[in-house]
Order: structure tokens, then C-alpha cells, then sequence
């Protein structure tokens, strides 16, 4: 079964359709992409816990810390061993989390939500979320940006998938549950039976897309690509940086603010999504224009939004380059997050579309910065730099829940907060942004003192697969 598994059960035949890759890495990701999805049982949740928005959002915040961690340890073994290997390992590891949590919540014990749910599929969560990358980076040398946003698009689409089916089932395993009813809650019990049933359904997804994965074999290009054309770009190099190396380098230490302040205010919006809109549409009655359903369905949206940025940015990325791009993510983003803060009770429609274009920046961050780093350090070890890197994310899942969960908690009880609750926490993110703004702007290439020694070039072998 093991040799199943090897890398070099997977390098594809003369004449394998590279349009055959795209779907596998969406077979992955769009099953660990749920995690954008746990704002619809959040209210349920710490209901059933008898906890705090804090206490809670912790669950998230393992997951995340765990993706960053697992993809950065990991990430020269994902290169080494393939991505079969790594897409297995991680489904065993993502579908063990949600029967470890679902024993969690059915026996009220939270700490093995945070064992199950946050520890271990955090795990599943990084090696699942990187296994797919370097080999569409592979795939796709001539259009790095296109093949990042196919591979990190579904991620971002998980939640939209998730959510509403998280409703409907919820709705099933609690009758009692009205998602039409601002206001109503799912029993601790159906939120259990949630977490078996993605268990089975994301074991067969995820199984399917390591069985159809595939790499391109040494020396492969697409037909009528150079590989001397990117010597044109800006910040583009055509040398290769060990991950040992690019560690070493301002350039990816300044990357890792850029990644932390962007994902940190798109966390921001993404873990308190579905109380959030109720919240900022509550009456003086203490009751919201917002039902359940509809906040739900407002999950769906961002998702959306999340996952066609993912898409759209980062092909846009390869026409106007990967540092202009980050230029608009933060730039416009900041404005974005200032008039969310300001102006976005005043309309659901304003509300929605300033969440909208901040979540689209977020996910256009997550799927360019491959492409950047592949720019700036090349294709040798990018898999395990991209890991590595990710530990941004491990703090931004940290940091960005305890900003808002903090000044929420400081505000009120959960249920009854406006949106006067959420100004000084989206503020905060204003200022983080304009951090990261200023650290992407400092980006320069990479010396050459970190390159890796050249080699003498392998033959190409074009025309063995589809452009």
C-alpha cells in the first residue's frame, strides 16, 4: 500500500493532460476549506459548552496554528515524498479531527474539541492545504499565478459548500432548530452528528483527489513555453534558493508581515462572520433584521468572494506583477476595513459589499504569495519555503480571533452586541494593513549570495503534455 503512495508511482505518462490536476487539488481543498465555515455553529457551540466567544474561537485558532506549524515542518517532506502521500496523510488526519471533536462535543468535554478539531485536523489542515501547490507550480510554469489560485481557490470555496450544508443538516439532526428564527440555536447533539457526517463525506473526496493526483516528470515543460521568458519579469529569478537559505533572507521575512497583516484582518471578518451581520443589524430591542438563514447564507457569499479572489487576483497577478498586486490587496483593502468600520451599519448592502471586496483581497493574498515566492526563490524547494511561511498564518489565527473575540467579550454578551462593538477591533485592522503595506513595498530581489550552486540543465522534454 505504501508504494501506492511514493512519489514515483505518480509521475504521469508522455501525453497526461495537465488540466487533470486542477480537480484533484480541488478534491483536497475544498473539504479542509470547512474551517471558514465554523461561524455557523459558533453560537451553538458555546451554548453547549456554557463558554465565551473567546473560549470557543479557540478551536479555530488550534486549527490554524497547526496548519501554519505542520505545513512549516513539514514542508520539505510534502516536496521529498509527493503529493499522494502528503493528500492521504492529510485526510487521515483531517477525518480523525472530526471524530475526536464530535466525541468532544457529544461528551461535553471541550478539550477534546480542541485536541480532535483544532490539534489534530489543524494538522490535516497544513500538510492538505501545501500538497497541491508546488506540483500546479510545476504544472503550470508558464501561468504561476493561475495555477496558485486553482490550487488555493478551493479553500477559500469550502466554507461555501459548508455552510449552507451545514444548516440543512443541522436543521435535520435538530428538529427543533429553525435556521428562518433569528435567534435559534442547534443542540450541541446535531452539531456531533455534523462532524461524523463530514467525516465520511470528506474521506471519499479527499481519497479520490490523492488517487488522481499526478507530477510532471524531470525536465517537462508545456509546449511553447521558454523558460528563459521569465528572466523578462521583475523580482522573477531564474536561480533556486533552498528553503534553508530563503529563510535567511529579509525578502521572506517581509513576505511573512505582508501574509500575517492581510490574513489576520481577512480572520477578522471570517471567524465572527455569521454573528457578525446579525450583530451590526440589532435593533434597539435587542433583536436583528437578520435571520439565522440569511446570516448563513452571508457565509456563502464571503465564501464566494473568498475563493473567486483566490482565482481572479491571482491570475491578474500574472499580467501586473505579484508586488503590485499586494499593493491593491493591502491599499484598498485598509480603505475597505476603515469604511466597514465606519459606514457599514448604515446598509446591508454596504455591509456586504465592504466584506465582499475585503474577502476577496484575502483570498487573492493566500493564492498569490506562492507565485511571489516562487518569483523570488524559485521552483527548487518552493513547497517547503510556502510551508515555512504559513507560520504567518499559525499567528494570524491567533492573533486575529483574540482581536476581535477580546474587545467582543469586553463589549457584551454575545447576541446582544451592535456594531458599535466592532469599530475598535476592525480599526485594529485598518492599522495592520497599512503595516503590511509598507513591508511589501520594501520587497527587492533575492542577492545571489543565497542562490543555489547551477547545475548543469536537464534535456526538456516538450510536447509530453497538454498546454
Amino acid at each position: 500500500m505504501a508504494s501506492v503512495l511514493d512519489r514515483e508511482r505518480t509521475i504521469a505518462p508522455p501525453g497526461f493532460n495537465r488540466w487533470l490536476i486542477p480537480p484533484a487539488a480541488l478534491a483536497v481543498h475544498l473539504c479542509i476549506g470547512q474551517v471558514y465555515a465554523t461561524s455557523v455553529y459558533k453560537n451553538a457551540l458555546v451554548q453547549h459548552f456554557e463558554a465565551s466567544n473567546t473560549s470557543i474561537g479557540v478551536v479555530f485558532s488550534i486549527a490554524i496554528v497547526m496548519l501554519g506549524l505542520s505545513a512549516a515542518v513539514c514542508g520539505t517532506w510534502v516536496d521529498r515524498s509527493g503529493p499522494r502521500k502528503a493528500m492521504a496523510t492529510s485526510a487521515a488526519f483531517w477525518v480523525s479531527g472530526y471524530l475526536v471533536g464530535a466525541l468532544g462535543i457529544a461528551t461535553g468535554q471541550l478539550w477534546l474539541l480542541y485536541l480532535g478539531y483544532g490539534v489534530i485536523g489543524g494538522i490535516g489542515l497544513g500538510i492538505g492545504y501545501i500538497s497541491p501547490v508546488s506540483t500546479l507550480i510545476k504544472w503550470f510554469p508558464d501561468r504561476p499565478g493561475l495555477a496558485t489560485g486553482m490550487a488555493i481557490m478551493g479553500f477559500g470555496g469550502g466554507a461555501l459548500v459548508a455552510s449552507p450544508l451545514s444548516t440543512r443538516l443541522l436543521g435535520f439532526y435538530d428538529p427543533a432548530y429553525d435556521s428562518a428564527v433569528a435567534g435559534s440555536v442547534p443542540s450541541g447533539s446535531a452539531v456531533a452528528m455534523l462532524f461524523l457526517t463530514f467525516a465520511v463525506v470528506y474521506a471519499l473526496f479527499m481519497t479520490y483527489g490523492a488517487a488522481t493526483i499526478r507530477v510532471p516528470a524531470a525536465g517537462w515543460v508545456p509546449d511553447g513555453f521558454d523558460p528563459a521568458s521569465v528572466q523578462s519579469k521583475a523580482l522573477v529569478t531564474t536561480a533556486s534558493v533552498s528553503a534553508r537559505n530563503a529563510i535567511r533572507t529579509p525578502q521572506f521575512y517581509l513576505l511573512w508581515i505582508v501574509l500575517f497583516c492581510n490574513v489576520t484582518a481577512g480572520i477578522g471578518i471570517l471567524e465572527q462572520a455569521s454573528p457578525m451581520i446579525q450583530d451590526f443589524f440589532r435593533g434597539a430591542d435587542g433583536t436583528s433584521s437578520i435571520a439565522v438563514a440569511a446570516a448563513g447564507g452571508f457565509v456563502g457569499l464571503l465564501s464566494m468572494a473568498n475563493m473567486a479572489g483566490r482565482f481572479v487576483w491571482s491570475s491578474t497577478s500574472d499580467v501586473i506583477g505579484r508586488k503590485p498586486i499586494y499593493v491593491v490587496y493591502l491599499g484598498v483593502g485598509l480603505v475597505t476595513y476603515f469604511l466597514l468600520a465606519t459606514f457599514g451599519q448604515t446598509s446591508t448592502a454596504l455591509f456586504i459589499l465592504f466584506a465582499v471586496v475585503i474577502l476577496s483581497f484575502y483570498g487573492g493574498g493566500f493564492a498569490t504569495v506562492p507565485a511571489y515566492l516562487r518569483d523570488l526563490f524559485g521552483t527548487f524547494q518552493v513547497g517547503a519555503i510556502h510551508g515555512r511561511l504559513l507560520t504567518a498564518w499559525s499567528a494570524a489565527g491567533i492573533v486575529g480571533p483574540l482581536i476581535v473575540n477580546g474587545f467582543l467579550d469586553a463589549e457584551g454578551t454575545p447576541g446582544r452586541l451592535t456594531a458599535e462593538a466592532y469599530r475598535p477591533a476592525l480599526l485594529t485592522m485598518v492599522a495592520l494593513l497599512a503595516v503590511g503595506f509598507v513591508a511589501n513595498l520594501l520587497v527587492r530581489p533575492v542577492s545571489a549570495r543565497f542562490h543555489e550552486p547551477a547545475a548543469a540543465p536537464e534535456p526538456e522534454k516538450k510536447g509530453s503534455g497538454q498546454a
